[in-house]
């Protein structure tokens, strides 16, 4: 049920939050280590106080200012209190379980976005493929265009040397992540080319497929790591997105204090793919190019896909931590 919180109680809180975001700028400028212990103790319970605050204020939708001047003053904590402190194996899965999808969901419009800008280079791919043969050729170079032209899978070159290529294959796609969440550094110019660009390449080569009879073939082999490499592509674009939204847009804060909030929340983002990748590089380099049943190949993708969807977008129990919001 929905409240509207009394001035007397906003006024009341504020200097709580005052000396919270003064404690945090002191932090910022020396260090955390030049902090007291009394100070330390003093900002690990500002920090649950605002944490308590914050579920107050979002029962009052006309609070929306003071909703996100605490939100971010609750990350700015975060990254201070917990930032020296080590990752057990426990806290990662727990942070994979509950938080990963969390975090995804709090980030869905940048998801979105991203998703967006790589159907639509997409189509653009398609169209121009469909006008413009000429433009394949441009995009896909002459080699792989005598291959589609021959009906050959290209993929045929991974075969025998399934543990080389699975291993090339990681640290591509870790690379194409990595470069697409980095470029949100370059004010997010970096996932919009990205992204449009993955986007643009995957239209020319499915329309050049299908133009061949091959499209089978094609899907086949991309659908079953595809289901994880392709979403994990996208996540990596909203995280850049986010970061290239925190340089471009403050909002409430300055702007270093922008790009450090925009800092934690796209590399918790972009942290959750990494398991993604693993595994479908494993699939890539072993099981997509191999001879398996075509039924098998889409139904091991299809199943790793709504476990996917399954595990990002079921209902999560509230934030445990605010200050990644």
């Amino acid at each position: 049920m929905a409240i509207i919180l009394s001035n007397q109680w906003l006024k009341k809180r504020s200097p709580y939050w005052e000396r919270l975001s003064g404690l945090l700028n002191q932090a910022s400028a020396s260090g955390v280590r030049q902090l007291t212990r009394a100070e330390i103790r003093e900002t690990a319970l500002l920090y649950r106080q605002a944490a308590s605050d914050l579920s107050t204020l979002r029962q009052d939708s006309t609070a929306r200012t003071y909703t996100e001047h605490v939100n971010q003053l609750l990350a700015r904590a975060h990254h201070i209190i917990y930032s020296g402190r080590r990752a057990s194996f426990l806290k990662i899965l727990l942070f994979l379980r509950d938080d990963y999808p969390a975090t995804v969901q709090r980030q869905i419009r940048y998801v979105l976005l991203s998703l967006v800008i790589l159907l639509s280079g997409s189509l653009l791919g398609s169209v121009l493929t469909l006008a413009r043969p000429q433009f394949m050729r441009h995009m896909l170079g002459p080699a792989m265009v005598e291959t589609i032209e021959r009906h050959e899978m290209w993929t045929h070159s991974i075969v025998g040397i399934e543990p080389v290529a699975s291993s090339l294959i990681m640290t591509n796609n870790l690379s194409v992540c990595f470069v697409a969440f980095g470029g949100g550094g370059i004010f997010g110019l970096g996932p919009l080319y990205s992204m449009f660009f993955n986007g643009l390449l995957l239209g020319v080569i499915g329309v050049a497929c299908q133009q061949h009879g091959m499209s089978v073939a094609l899907w086949s082999f991309v659908v079953p790591h595809g289901s994880l490499e392709l979403p994990s592509i996208i996540l990596a674009g909203a995280a850049g997105l986010r970061l290239g939204h925190g340089l471009l847009f403050p909002g409430l804060y300055g702007w270093r204090d922008s790009i450090a909030l925009a800092g934690v929340e796209s590399t918790r983002l972009v942290a959750g793919i990494i398991p993604l990748l693993v595994i479908a590089g494993t699939l890539e380099g072993f099981f997509s190019p191999s001879a398996a049943p075509i039924w098998l190949k889409f139904t091991v993708g299809g199943s790793l896909f709504v476990l996917l969807l399954l595990w990002l977008f079921r209902p999560v129990a509230a934030v445990r931590r605010p200050s990644e919001l």
